[in-house]
């Protein structure tokens, strides 16, 4: 496997964003990969911003329903983690294909705060009612990465 990769995440059918990212490990499970900020400008979430010069350390497992992304700013400070739940990655050759399934977790740096997001999204798509099983795992994702946040040795421990 190539150590430049393309990462591409899609929602609903649609590539939502497309970047490249090295790659830092792949164990077979889970490929960890590394990218800037890819979106244009700033994103401020109110929790958190991410901003030109933040570097994404993140890891897609192929097995599990989602995608967890350490963000830092691009002097090394830890601002975060912002967690996707998606499918299981699929890694081809050079590219990690990735579908967003709306719901997301927030946890920061000092892992006192930890906030699960787009519910009424994950509500408004109609998964739950077009692939009922898909929407079970994406809920039962949600909860572990959520009690794992939770848990005294927190995300880190998921990503040693």
């Amino acid at each position: 496997m190539t150590d430049e990769l393309t990462v591409t995440l899609t929602k609903a059918g649609r590539t939502k964003i497309r970047y490249p990212a090295a790659l830092v490990a792949d164990t077979g499970d889970r490929i960890s990969v590394r990218a800037p900020w890819a979106a244009d400008g700033v994103r401020d979430f109110g929790f958190v911003r991410f901003e030109p010069g933040d570097v994404f350390t993140e890891h897609f497992w192929r097995t599990r329903w989602y995608a967890v992304k350490e963000v830092r700013t691009g002097e090394g400070v830890l601002k975060g983690w912002y967690c996707d739940i998606t499918r299981p990655a699929v890694v081809r050759g050079g590219d990690v294909l990735v579908e967003d399934l709306d719901l997301d977790l927030w946890v920061s740096a000092d892992g006192e705060s930890v906030l699960r997001l787009d519910e009424d999204e994950f509500a408004a798509s109609g998964l739950a009612r077009s692939d009922p099983d898909a929407a079970a795992e994406a809920v039962r994702a949600l909860d572990a990465l959520a009690a794992q946040a939770q848990a005294p040795e927190g995300l880190p421990a998921l990503l040693a």
